[in-house]
């Protein structure tokens, strides 16, 4: 199964959050955004749900689970 595509790197930007703050406010280490960020690492349920509500977002909003969906 393949990664899954998210929009952390854009959301983590606009709100001019740093890898590391982000990684230290969500309880991972900031090589976890950088894979998140780079699609080498999908995200568990439970970590997807702490990025959304970070960024106030819904999961789907984040996560792109379109090629999910065609398993």
């Amino acid at each position: 199964m393949r990664p899954t595509k998210t929009k952390i790197k854009e959301l983590r930007k606009a709100a001019k959050v740093s890898q590391e703050e982000l990684a230290l406010a969500v309880g991972v280490t900031r090589q976890t955004i950088i894979s998140l960020e780079n699609e080498k690492y999908t995200a568990s349920l439970i970590l997807a749900y702490k990025i959304a509500r970070y960024f106030n977002q819904s999961i789907e909003e984040v996560f792109d689970f379109t090629d999910l969906e065609e398993l």
